[in-house]
């Protein structure tokens, strides 16, 4: 006599959704610290110190965000 069984791999609709959006809000906070923290350590620096990294000011916002997104 044969058995046979049936193994399923993977998660089901609802439940990968759900992994999927949690995964996607992780990574999300995960980014937006980077980006809050970037903006807090350049602001820390004083004009000087920026000017020797080749920072402008009014850049520290997009400097952020490339390095938090990569845009």
């Amino acid at each position: 006599m044969a058995y046979a069984n049936a193994t399923r791999t993977g998660e089901w609709g609802i439940v990968a959704s759900f992994n999927g959006l949690v995964t996607r809000i992780s990574d999300a906070r995960r980014r937006y610290r980077v980006y809050r923290q970037t903006v807090a350590e350049l602001n820390a620096l004083n004009d000087r110190d920026l000017a020797d990294l080749g920072i402008a000011r009014s850049s520290i916002t997009s400097i952020a965000t490339e390095a938090a997104y990569g845009n």
